[in-house]
């Protein structure tokens, strides 16, 4: 099943948390920081201005970006985990 975004929203895959610390030590399961980075794998159309017309996303499938740590909507479609969360609270792209 395919998840179609409506507006601004922007569906996203979560990329994993780090296992270990920039020291090496492993971190169990109650140390991890909530994942705030994410595969765009779905775009909506665009927010509506006032007059109606269609504001295009600064984000697109494949892109990854920075998301606010509770921003969001958590789903899951067929086993697999997705963030559902409005282009406003993207917060950055990495890389190009």
């Amino acid at each position: 099943m395919a998840i179609r975004p409506l507006d601004d929203r922007v569906v996203l895959q979560i990329l994993e948390a780090e296992e270990t610390s920039a020291g090496g030590i492993v971190l169990p399961d109650s140390a991890k920081e909530k994942p705030q980075q994410g595969k765009v794998t779905a775009v909506g159309a665009g927010a509506r201005t006032k007059d109606g017309n269609r504001v295009k996303p600064d984000v697109k499938k494949g892109d990854i970006v920075l998301f606010g740590k509770y921003s969001g909507s958590d789903v899951s479609v067929d086993g697999v985990d997705y963030k559902i969360v409005r282009e406003s609270e993207i917060l950055a792209k990495l890389g190009s």
